[in-house]
């Protein structure tokens, strides 16, 4: 068995609570996470009936995509479905975890998965974050280098977009003299010394800075070590909202929408009128798009596959591309499969489950 923060921990290093956005609730929302599982259930959402398929199952965790507690809590008394939800998971010790705008803003998130289904290749992230990715520059000595570079490399630092083990050093002389109880790794005490040295600068993301600067204490063998963080500003690729890709081949409007209600499995799709073009590049965003309307203009979308545009912001298009609108549970109903992936992937220890509620909210009459 594992344990709750066993499980947590493999799935924030995927998708790191950091990159959640400010108004979310992604987390542990309630339970105790040194409990150990024999069983897990994966959900959208998190709701009465889930609770009792859990409870009926033998599950003592539940992993929604959805924060259960989205807003401040003033009271628990069962006035509504929020509380009534917490308050049998409480009475049952069944935990809710829930990883949100944290898993759609990774790159091989909710929107990839999306991407996938559709058969996309070549996806980029359509509208990348920015503030995440830091600098660390150090001095070291020459003959040491090397060694700290690849130990930078194996925390996880050196990575841009595409490329690994990137970095930039330059050769100078560092001077120093070593005082009181010093014991420097060359020179003598209390003698002036210059040494030849390289200074070293890698890029990492914000989110393992602990890791990075563990493996650069770990590596160097300077007694005091001279390094300094800058905060780059540049968007970072590989997180971010959306996706953008192409389609093995262009098809038409009618075609693309026929292979969009298949393979999302969705009942019908809302979309702007047809603009009589080939389909080739498809941007797109699970659940809530409609924000990034104009990034997927600016790739060059010939359509935007997400959910939840209103009446108005249809017209928004402007005739620039086609909105694909199939509904927000039909969007993400999908992300089951990364959590299951994910887990199944890590750990042997306990049983992976998908509820069999179907816990849209949204009915649909023909």
């Amino acid at each position: 068995m594992a344990t709750i923060a066993e499980i947590i921990a493999c799935i924030e290093g995927f998708a790191h609570p950091m990159y959640q956005e400010s108004y979310d609730n992604s987390g542990l929302i309630v339970g105790n996470s040194a409990k150990k599982v024999k069983k897990v259930m994966l959900t959208l959402d998190c709701t009465e009936d889930v609770v009792e398929e859990a409870i009926s199952t033998g599950c003592q965790l539940i992993i929604a995509h959805h924060p259960i507690v989205f807003k401040g809590l003033k009271s628990l008394t069962g006035k509504n479905y929020v509380e009534r939800t917490l308050l049998k998971a409480i009475k049952k010790d069944i935990a809710i975890y829930a990883c949100h705008t944290n898993l759609d803003n990774v790159h091989d998130g909710v929107n990839r998965k999306i991407a996938q289904k559709l058969g996309l290749k070549d996806t980029s992230v359509l509208s990348p974050m920015k503030n995440t990715l830091k600098q660390l520059y150090t001095y070291a000595p020459l003959t040491q280098a090397e060694a700290i570079r690849q130990a930078l490399y194996k925390a996880g630092a050196g990575k841009i977009g595409q490329y690994e083990d990137c970095s930039f050093s330059a050769s100078g002389s560092g001077t120093f003299k070593a005082i009181g109880n010093a014991k420097p790794f060359v020179g003598s005490l209390h003698v002036a010394h210059e040494e030849n040295e390289v200074k070293i600068e890698v890029v990492y993301p914000v989110h393992i800075e602990r890791r990075v600067l563990q493996a650069l204490h770990d590596a160097h063998p300077y007694e005091e070590i001279a390094y300094g963080l800058i905060n780059i500003e540049i968007p970072n690729k590989d997180l971010g909202a959306g996706l953008v890709g192409t389609l093995p081949k262009p098809i038409d409007e009618k075609q693309f929408l026929k292979l969009l209600k298949a393979n999302m499995k969705v009942p019908c799709i809302r979309h702007t009128k047809f603009i009589n073009k080939k389909v080739s590049r498809v941007a797109l965003c699970g659940g809530s798009g409609s924000f990034l309307l104009n990034d997927a203009i600016r790739a060059g979308a010939d359509v935007f596959v997400t959910a939840d545009f209103k009446y108005h912001e249809f017209f928004d298009a402007e005739s620039h591309l086609m909105i694909a609108d199939i509904g927000h549970y039909e969007s993400e109903q999908f992300t089951y499969e990364i959590f299951s992936e994910l887990l199944l992937k890590n750990f042997t220890t306990f049983a992976v489950l998908k509820t069999s509620v179907d816990t849209n909210p949204v009915n649909y009459y023909s």
